[in-house]
């Protein structure tokens, strides 16, 4: 199904005449420097075609012959584009200059033996640039000495285009590939993706690049190398396990390239390179990135206006009109690097209406009470942020369950639940995030039957029967008024008895309430300009908690110590969206 409707999409871009995407036989490299010939074939220049960015230069995006650059220790020249060992003969401090000499020779002949066949003279220039060129030469160019291992082009001078884009190039370079099929010793069977009998791949091709982790080389989505993983007693070997043909195996790998190299198609969600597409063309491909991920910046101030727009709607529970057809077919595929493979963390298909229904529902149930500083819609990642002390530390299966929860509206796994609560008994913070992470796995188990309690609400809800919950808003206001007690404390009851307080409460409340006392006398019975920072105010907050606790237990189950963590953060946030807190952090 992965491949299928990988291949599908592939289709769609070629058939799609102002998308350019490399057809078989082709494929997308990145450029660092072209060699500028004149047209008798001398040299002009030497050019670096790196664009700056930032503080990084990248190089350029074209479509060259053939496929990825060979692997192995042979010799391998491409055509027409090369590494400057192979176009030029030249390797900066060289361990090994005979094996240079080599490669530009043979890439040197692979050019001469097929001038007359191309006839054309802008191919025969860089044909006599190749004959007369002397590779001692080459270091005397400082350009190409910067750019070290990139690939190269060639053009002539004053034209615009490069010379591998010439047509009676490219018509030669078919015409070669189709020779190939025709006298191909592949093994020829039925494909599993177009059910057509074609020559089946061996090596699916090109090489997956672009996944966070993975070798830059490039890595195989389909890829068997032992005995131990081959079909049983049908003695098929590597990609004839899973046969597809060579054809459709550069589609879907070419169609994957293109989704992995492009930022408006590719978010992560932890360790998962996570890319999506749909069906056909629709706003709703532009937009998706700032839906799965609303953190990401945007110079366009309307775009991120417009994305905010988008996203409200969302939570209202609105389709936005921008995104077409509901029911156009939605793909998100999650990928992770896995030694020299690349695994499927998760795979999700779906419609453009479930999708916007689930993360309504996703949206609702993180909704709880925030200062204008926290994220209105937490992306993936930001939550997994919030289980681990590093983002290296965060479960590797966990980000594939929890996003296919959200898109698919099930239950969040209990994973990501058991991991927050670690974390918050680990370093003693209850931060939004944590917060809104915990009220929507509870109010989800509770929707999906799972927990006979009454729903989570936004913000502090007196009236609520579990006493955990009461006890973790206690927890705060003691906390307060230690604080509007000791102005100057930098470490509060919240560092020495959180995580007791959360599991064992019996063995901690009591103690920190025989200093309630202590500490209310330290106040104030009046203050105009602060308040809230007063004996009676206080007084009367905590009376109407404590009046809610029937008894602290000696343990709290997780449930209970997700309310107290709740109870804790609706305490601390009661003036968010109102009023600056007057609480001091």
């Amino acid at each position: 199904m992965i491949l299928q409707a990988l291949n599908n999409y592939y289709q769609r871009l070629e058939d799609d005449p102002d998308v350019d995407i490399a057809p078989y036989g082709f494929s997308r490299q990145k450029i660092a420097f072209c060699v500028t010939l004149n047209s008798d074939g001398s040299l002009h220049e030497i050019a670096d075609v790196r664009t700056q960015e930032g503080k990084k230069l990248l190089p350029l995006s074209l479509i060259v012959l053939g496929n990825a650059k060979p692997s192995g220790a042979g010799i391998n020249p491409c055509f027409l584009w090369d590494n400057p060992a192979y176009l030029l003969g030249y390797k900066a401090d060289d361990p090994k200059p005979e094996r240079t000499r080599e490669s530009f020779e043979a890439f040197r002949g692979r050019h001469l033996d097929v001038e007359s066949n191309i006839g054309d003279p802008e191919f025969s220039a860089v044909c006599t640039f190749l004959r007369q060129w002397n590779p001692d030469e080459a270091g005397q160019h400082e350009k190409l000495v910067d750019i070290g291992t990139g690939f190269g082009v060639f053009r002539i001078r004053a034209t615009d285009h490069y010379v591998h884009e010439l047509e009676a190039v490219k018509a030669w370079w078919r015409d070669q590939f189709e020779q190939e099929e025709d006298t191909s010793e592949a093994v020829t069977g039925q494909c599993l993706i177009t059910g057509e009998q074609r020559p089946l791949a061996r090596l699916h091709e090109p090489k997956i690049k672009g996944v966070w982790g993975g070798q830059s080389s490039g890595a195989n989505l389909v890829s068997f190398n032992f005995d131990a993983v081959e079909s049983y007693g049908k003695h098929k070997q590597q990609g004839l396990n899973s046969p597809v043909g060579e054809r459709t195996a550069f589609q879907y790998c070419t169609a994957l390239n293109r989704l992995l190299a492009d930022n408006s198609r590719r978010v992560q969600i932890g360790d998962a390179t996570t890319v999506f597409w749909t069906d056909k063309s629709t706003e709703a491909e532009n937009l998706l990135p700032w839906v799965f991920d609303p953190s990401r910046d945007a110079e366009d101030k309307v775009l991120t206006n417009h994305v905010h727009a988008v996203l409200s709607q969302i939570a209202q529970g609105k389709y936005p009109g921008e995104f077409g057809d509901p029911q156009t077919p939605f793909y998100v595929l999650g990928l992770s690097p896995n030694a020299a493979r690349i695994s499927v963390r998760f795979w999700q298909v779906s419609t453009l209406g479930d999708l916007v229904k689930n993360l309504h529902q996703h949206f609702a149930d993180l909704a709880i009470a925030r200062f204008d500083s926290d994220p209105e819609f937490p992306a993936v990642w930001q939550l997994l942020r919030q289980t681990a002390r590093e983002s290296k530390d965060i479960p590797p299966q966990l980000s594939g369950v929890l996003t296919r929860s959200i898109l698919t509206g099930t239950a969040y796994p209990d994973a990501f639940y058991s991991a927050v609560l670690r974390r918050i008994r680990a370093d003693r913070e209850v931060w939004y995030l944590r917060a809104a992470g915990l009220k929507a796995v509870i109010n989800r188990k509770i929707r999906h039957g799972g927990l006979q309690l009454s729903a989570i609400t936004e913000s502090v809800d007196a009236h609520r029967k579990e006493p955990m919950y009461h006890i973790g808003r206690l927890f705060r206001q003691l906390e307060n008024l230690q604080t509007a007690a000791f102005e100057s404390l930098e470490t509060t009851i919240r560092h020495r008895y959180l995580a007791s307080a959360m599991q064992t409460p019996a063995t901690v409340l009591p103690r920190l309430l025989s200093l309630y006392h202590h500490h209310v006398r330290k106040l104030p019975k009046t203050d105009k300009q602060r308040p809230w920072k007063t004996r009676p105010t206080f007084e009367a907050r905590i009376n109407s908690i404590v009046n809610r606790i029937s008894d602290f237990p000696l343990h709290a189950a997780p449930i209970d110590q997700g309310l107290f963590v709740i109870g804790y953060h609706h305490e601390r946030n009661r003036y968010a969206k109102s009023t600056p807190s007057p609480e001091k952090e």
